[in-house]
């Protein structure tokens, strides 16, 4: 036991002065992150499928006979992530519903936008930590003073917590543009489907058109109205289609058209006079948000004209008093 100490206690001095105190429980904690980081893969293996082995086998025997095998499904790209879909994808269903519903909102619609999502979290976070580690052994190395574990603390766990947020805080961003996106285009998109249904044509037809115009300014919502038209070429039931708009869309104006537009097929009544009504109404809705932020931009430049304006009139005005002060005091010592 006492040759054991003797041969670890130089590697022992080394770490302390270059980790500090904590520089063994600090290289412990990283043999043992990259450890689990080995182990993963196989303790997430997954088992293959019995259909999957009985497909490989019929391959190999078409091949023999010289012929090729048909399938009905088009063929898809295997996603190199589908083997960690149980670690990378959350297991309760609704908290995957709301993952999923926050991605189609930001934009990303692909089948496995989750779990590249969650892989997002999980390599940045990962990465940047080895960074912060990295860093930290740097800084341990250069400087003699060895750092205090709270700052080593920050260090290390820091950009590891930023880099698992990042792409939160970036599909927030994106979610909350594209609502706005939306909801700026979406009273010229109402006016033009006015213009369109009042002219003839039907709202299908309608939604295509527009969608086709507005794409230059607005492609967010031109997006929302190709899916609604390609939808219901698919069969799919109009009033599905437009909830389904709503929930993709997530923005209040939107989901008040949908009821609008449900209750005139539900009622019977006219979609041109309904449009007519909604389209009024965003309008002035319109207007009234541009008036709202028109009358609060004098109470935000307030302390902006404040930082900027007051302290160079108080060194404008004070300055040279203070400085004929200051003389006067020289003066009088000497």
């Amino acid at each position: 036991m006492e040759t054991l100490k003797g041969i670890f206690a130089p590697f022992n001095a080394m770490l302390t002065d270059t980790l500090g105190p904590f520089g063994p429980l600090v290289l412990a904690g990283v043999a043992g992150f990259f450890l689990i980081l080995l182990t993963l893969p196989v303790l997430l293996k997954k088992q293959k499928d019995p259909l999957e082995r009985l497909r490989e086998q019929r391959i190999p025997s078409a091949k023999a006979k010289g012929g090729k095998e048909k399938s009905l499904r088009a063929e898809t790209k295997k996603d190199k992530l589908e083997k960690y879909a149980t670690f990378l994808e959350p297991q309760d269903e609704a908290q995957y519903s709301a993952i999923k519903l926050k991605l189609v909102q930001a934009g990303y619609r692909s089948k496995n936008a989750v779990r590249h999502y969650h892989f997002a979290q999980f390599a940045l976070g990962i990465l940047l930590l080895i960074a912060g580690v990295a860093y930290a052994v740097l800084q341990g190395a250069t400087n003699d003073e060895p750092m205090t574990p709270t700052k080593m603390m920050l260090v290390i766990l820091g950009p590891g917590i930023a880099g698992y947020m990042l792409p939160k805080y970036w599909v927030t961003k994106r979610q909350q543009t594209r609502q706005e996106e939306i909801t700026n285009g979406f009273p010229d998109a109402l006016d033009m489907m006015l213009v369109c249904v009042e002219a003839g044509q039907s709202l299908d037809q309608s939604i295509i058109r527009v969608a086709k115009e507005i794409r230059a300014g607005f492609p967010a919502l031109a997006d929302e109205f190709d899916i609604v038209s390609y939808e219901v070429k698919a069969g799919k039931d109009k009033i599905s289609v437009l909830r389904d708009m709503s929930e993709r869309a997530g923005v209040v104006d939107v989901a008040s058209f949908v009821t609008v537009l449900i209750q005139s097929a539900s009622f019977g009544t006219s979609i041109a006079e309904a449009l007519r009504v909604y389209a009024a109404e965003m309008r002035d809705k319109r207007v009234m948000r541009a008036e709202e932020k028109a009358n609060t931009l004098p109470t935000k430049m307030t302390l902006a004209t404040m930082m900027l304006t007051v302290p160079p009139l108080l060194i404008i005005l004070i300055g040279p008093s203070l400085y004929d002060i200051y003389q006067t005091l020289n003066n009088a010592k000497f």
